[in-house]
């Protein structure tokens, strides 16, 4: 029989609860600050949507904003490990559990190791401004992939300082939640305070010009500029918002997990959308946006003019920083998730085994750190980029339905938090996830369809022998 979801459940996998409000808006803003500004920005600048990528990221933000309203009610009701793994085996059943969780590994572990390719290339960088270049055999993924099926080898043997900053990180998660948040405020502060300085210090270089037209003229190709432009680059940015639902995956190591999570996701989703609109608006308009198709645009961009130079090597620093506190929530997130799909069997139970002093999942921080370090030595970030992207837009799409469904099957369940207008802002979250799926490449749909079948059979062969019964039931949820 599935047990009654206690209101702080701190005996529920005796992980230790040690995060405030702050620390999860930090660890919100740690994981949605990074590979959004510091590379997808100008990515989907110089091949999709011109200067308008400015209101892409206003519409994935909305998008976001739906979904973590709905995530919100969610994690009050709910506050244990495991995200929206976790909401879904309480409302929809284990078959659509194990597909969400599925799609959280690409969301965490995959954008996790993408991360680190990002954070490789600005440290490469960085190291051979000072003289000390790495070597291109130990700077790369040894392959290369165009379209669906295209592969060529590149020369390099593997990406060595991406697999040493997921070691790192790795031994960071395991030393303790508490240690690995406070290292991730400072870097939060470190990077925000950059993010802070390009902005106010480049807005008075703005070149009117640069932003004329705001939004290009359509090549003539779906997706290429104009306002289908705009709305692949919304899809293939969404990216960079992946971080907030990373607050809900902690609920089991928050204190107040239903007032702080809500907290920690919409706060850390408003401070980040605005930054970013303002953050790609200075960028677009301090260089033209043809120009950041680069692998350090904002680098790119400050340099383009005289009076903005001498800022380079902070945002180079700014990304190292940035970047590394995304990985380090990326893959907290993944551990946590792997944690509850192992005490529900759906995964092998090494993932849920905690470590006698340091009460972290040690075991899934480190088979979680290996298959990233592999995925980050061996494979290029375009490889994993925008199937990272459809992979969190569909469980988000789950989540918005989830809540609908609750509402109908268990009206009178206390519910710390309300999603406001549920029936409007449910929807309205499942049709802009539905939207920018819509508008990503073929190539990316056929990825997804192949990890679904690799998931599937996984689940098939393994999760349905090994299953539990379910923790929790909606059922047992206390009533209002």
């Amino acid at each position: 029989m599935a047990a009654e979801i206690p209101e702080n459940p701190t005996d529920e996998g005796d992980l230790h609860r040690a995060l405030g409000p702050w620390h999860l808006i930090s660890l919100g803003i740690g994981c949605i600050i990074g590979a959004g500004i510091f590379v997808l920005t100008g990515h989907a600048a110089a091949g999709y949507a011109g200067p308008g990528v400015v209101i892409s990221f206003a519409i994935a933000g909305l998008g976001c904003l739906f979904a973590g309203l709905c995530y919100s009610e969610y994690a009050s009701m709910i506050p244990v490990a495991g995200s929206a793994y976790t909401y879904t085996y309480a409302t929809l059943g284990r078959l659509l559990a194990w597909i969400i969780g599925w799609n959280l590994v690409l969301e965490y572990l995959a954008a996790a190791s993408t991360v680190a390719v990002g954070w490789s290339g600005y440290f490469n960088n960085f190291l051979t401004s000072i003289g000390i270049p790495v070597p291109q055999a130990l700077a790369g993924a040894p392959i290369s992939l165009t379209g669906f099926h295209t592969i060529a080898a590149t020369g390099s043997l593997f990406n060595l300082p991406a697999v040493l900053l997921i070691g790192l990180i790795t031994w960071v998660l395991i030393v303790g939640v508490k240690t690995s948040a406070n290292f991730n405020n400072a870097m939060v502060v470190i990077k925000l305070s950059i993010v802070l300085v390009v902005i106010f210090a480049c807005f008075s270089y703005i070149v009117p010009a640069n932003h004329t037209p705001f939004i290009p003229p359509n090549t003539g190709e779906v997706g290429h500029f104009g306002w289908t432009g705009v709305f692949r680059a919304t899809g293939v940015i969404f990216f960079a918002y992946i971080g907030f639902d990373a607050v809900s995956v902690a609920a089991q190591e928050a204190r107040n997990p239903q007032r702080d999570i809500p907290l920690g996701m919409l706060g850390s989703l408003v401070i980040c959308t605005v930054l970013y609109m303002l953050m790609s608006y200075v960028e677009t308009g301090i260089a033209h946006y043809s120009t950041l198709n680069v692998a350090h645009p904002v680098a790119t961009a400050v340099e383009a003019l005289p009076g903005t130079r001498w800022l380079a090597p902070f945002v180079n620093v700014g990304a190292i920083v940035g970047l590394a506190s995304v990985v380090l929530v990326l893959l907290l997130a993944q551990s946590r998730v792997f944690y509850a799909m192992s005490r529900d069997g759906l995964v092998p139970p090494a993932f849920s085994t905690i470590h006698p002093r340091f009460r972290t999942p040690y075991k899934g921080n480190i088979v979680t750190g290996v298959f990233a370090a592999l995925l980050a030595g061996l494979l290029p970030l375009d490889i994993l980029g925008e199937l990272v992207s459809i992979g969190t837009l569909a469980a988000f799409t789950i989540v918005c339905i989830g809540v609908m469904v609750l509402r109908v099957r268990a009206p009178h369940v206390r519910r710390p938090f309300r999603t406001p207008f549920v029936w409007f802002t449910a929807p309205a979250g499942v049709f802009m996830c539905v939207f920018m799926m819509v508008f990503l490449p073929m190539d990316t749909w056929l990825r997804l369809a192949a990890w679904t079948v690799i998931g599937l059979a996984i689940y098939f062969f393994y999760s349905v022998k090994h299953a539990h019964p379910p923790r929790f039931s909606i059922l047992a949820l206390p009533a209002e």
